[in-house]
């Protein structure tokens, strides 16, 4: 069993390629130096909102994804739930906790919640949406 594994609502259907896509997405978030898998993970015309941040494709996700490392030297996600709007639905809401080590030596952890929306491309999951809902505040707060 995957430590990315979540759990769903009881009785909602949900296709195992979008759950597995899931896993891997948090396993790569959770990669420092896998940059542009994560990025891959994404339409090349998605929308990616984290907190106050919004960018649009690839090069903005790219960007926007190695920013997030800047201050960061480990993190860990925890995605705890994940909400499909209807079986076997593409839109989801997530949450999950993210426990960050930072470069200067302390660690935050942080409840945070999501909606993504999922498409097939050739075959592959990815998202062409994604919103993530945190408290950025709380990293620079960390203990």
């Amino acid at each position: 069993m995957s430590s990315y594994a979540f759990d769903l609502p009881s009785g909602v259907q949900f296709d195992a390629a979008l759950k597995e896509f899931f896993e891997e997405f948090y396993a790569i978030s959770d990669t420092p130096d896998a940059h542009e898998k994560y990025a891959q993970s994404f339409t090349k015309d998605a929308k990616v909102i984290m907190a106050s941040k919004h960018v649009h494709g690839y090069d903005e996700i790219l960007a926007l994804r190695q920013g997030m490392w800047e201050k960061v030297a480990s993190r860990k996600h925890k995605p705890l739930k994940v909400f499909p709007y209807g079986s076997n639905a593409a839109e989801v809401m997530l949450f999950g906790t993210v426990d960050y080590g930072l470069k200067d030596g302390r660690s935050a952890s942080v409840d945070w919640a999501g909606r993504a929306h999922l498409v097939k491309v050739d075959g592959k999951v990815k998202m062409d949406f994604y919103q993530v809902y945190l408290d950025s505040a709380a990293q620079n707060a960390a203990k």
